[in-house]
């Protein structure tokens, strides 16, 4: 019969837009989803504070409408205690408690905590703390319960990323000089532990694993680092699988797997259960490291083999300087973080096998222009919200939880 001979095409495995939430006048600059509720809340430049739940007709009402005095530049929400952080344009870290329905807030306190645009705020339950970084370059903590500011220290930058780990009071701190800066806090001081530079753009976000000990810094060079703090000091492998600049960074500890966004639309699911590859240093040298032809700068070296000196490449895999030439091919190495094609030296090319290339990676296109997201892991959702005042909420579980029943092969 004809019916026998047609094959359903096999499912592509991918996030399922669950609702869109038109969220603002203006663009959202954080929301994240309320754990437990069928609930979203959101500021925005706007100036407003919302909270929406999701009513009977499977549509998102705002339940609180709250406008503030300045723009809303960011937040934190403690779900355990409904304390919502709030920062603003204007320097002001405003704080309120929020009803056990989700429908009334009430303001808490408000610090003075910057003189310029708040850009981070991070509530720490654990310490009755409150992080907060500004466009001042400073970066203050306070006390949550007396209100009293407890410490500060000078960023060289401003922070676009921040993240706090418990057990040992580090801070991570991501600036737009593209430096991650770990500060150690006391009750009432501080002191810098270390400072790690490997992004040639600025950090616009960092994500902190506190089981596998490892940091995730994004950038605006489109690149993500994963720094080994617990192990193996400092080191670093090098994640690209972004065309624009990163802009948010989440981890799904239970199945070790890597979210990333970036702000044309792309969010990328990396899978990181598998033993990756340091990416290498990039070697130095007047000519070429197979062929042996002298690079361009190389004019004593030009003059007695009479020959044109040639550009300087890097192969990707071993870092060696290669000409052109000895560099032809192209390849994906996605265990050294490389989901793109990139320059390889022959000799490489001929050693990665077709096993090799397997992606540790899948994309996905949200189609819209994000600046955050934010992931709930209980239910597997992403929330992402976007420069053109849609917040988007997806399903994420078809390609989040898939490595239980895909069976990635762990190494």
């Amino acid at each position: 019969s004809m019916a026998a001979g047609i094959h359903p095409k096999p499912l592509t495995r991918k996030p399922v837009l669950l609702n869109k939430i038109e969220a603002s006048q203006d663009v959202v600059n954080t929301a994240v989803i309320i754990p437990k509720e069928d609930g979203v809340i959101s500021v925005s430049e706007d100036r407003t504070i919302r909270v929406w739940l999701k009513r009977d007709s499977g549509q998102y009402w705002p339940s609180i409408f709250h406008s503030m005095p300045s723009p809303c530049s960011c937040m934190s929400f403690n779900p355990e205690t409904r304390r919502l952080s709030v920062g603003m344009d204007n320097g002001l870290v405003s704080e309120f408690l929020l009803s056990e329905d989700y429908n009334k807030m009430t303001p808490a306190r408000s610090y003075q905590a910057h003189q310029g645009r708040v850009t981070v705020v991070l509530f720490v339950l654990e310490m009755e703390w409150v992080l907060s970084t500004g466009q001042d370059k400073n970066f203050t903590w306070h006390c949550s319960e007396s209100g009293q500011r407890l410490g500060g220290y000078r960023t060289p930058a401003w922070v676009s990323g921040l993240q706090f780990d418990v057990e040992t009071r580090h801070a991570f701190v991501g600036d737009h000089s593209g430096q991650v800066t770990i500060l150690k806090l006391e009750q009432d001081s501080c002191s810098l532990v270390t400072t790690f530079k490997g992004h040639t753009g600025s950090v616009t976000a960092v994500c902190w694993d506190p089981v596998q000990r490892v940091l995730f810094s994004g950038s605006s060079d489109h690149s993500i680092i994963m720094w080994d703090i617990g192990g193996r000091k400092g080191t670093a492998i090098e994640l690209q699988g972004h065309n624009e600049k990163v802009q948010g960074l989440c981890y799904a500890h239970h199945t070790r797997q890597l979210i990333s966004c970036s702000s044309d639309g792309g969010i990328v699911i990396w899978n990181m259960d598998v033993k990756r590859q340091e990416t290498p240093e990039w070697l130095d040298s007047d000519s070429c490291q197979k062929c042996e032809q002298p690079f361009f700068w190389n004019f004593k070296q030009m003059w007695d083999s009479k020959k044109i000196g040639l550009r300087q490449h890097h192969c990707r895999k071993c870092g060696q300087a290669v000409c052109g030439k000895c560099s032809s091919k192209r390849s994906t190495i996605p265990l050294m973080g490389f989901e793109f094609d990139v320059r390889v030296c022959d000799s490489c090319y001929e050693s990665i096998t077709d096993e090799d290339r397997a992606p540790t990676a899948t994309f996905h296109d949200s189609k819209h222009n994000i600046v955050h997201m934010h992931f709930e892991a209980t239910r597997g959702w992403l929330l992402t919200s976007g420069a053109d005042k849609i917040v988007k909420l997806w399903d994420m579980t078809p390609v989040v939880f898939c490595s239980l029943n895909q069976g990635f092969q762990s190494q």
